[in-house]
């Protein structure tokens, strides 16, 4: 039962993962995504810099771990 759950969730995923390949492929729009992404994870840093609250350190870091994940996306989908 659980493999055939994980069998409908790979496939989504592939699905998914398919429609990103425009903007893996693109080398205008991946630096800009790119970019984009690295603007944000800056913002968050300074976020990071400038908190005396543990909370917001944390989901400061948490965005910048999921941030940095997407830059990966490009790796995942030309696998």
């Amino acid at each position: 039962e659980s493999k055939d759950l994980q069998e409908i969730i790979n496939q989504v995923d592939k699905k998914l993962i398919s429609q990103l390949k425009p903007l893996v492929s693109n080398s205008h729009l991946w630096e800009a995504f790119s970019s984009y992404i690295d603007s944000l994870v800056e913002q968050q840093q300074k976020a990071l810099e400038q908190t005396d609250n543990s909370i917001m350190m944390y989901r400061s870091q948490g965005a910048i771990g999921t941030l940095r994940r997407l830059k990966l996306i490009r790796n995942i989908v030309n696998e």
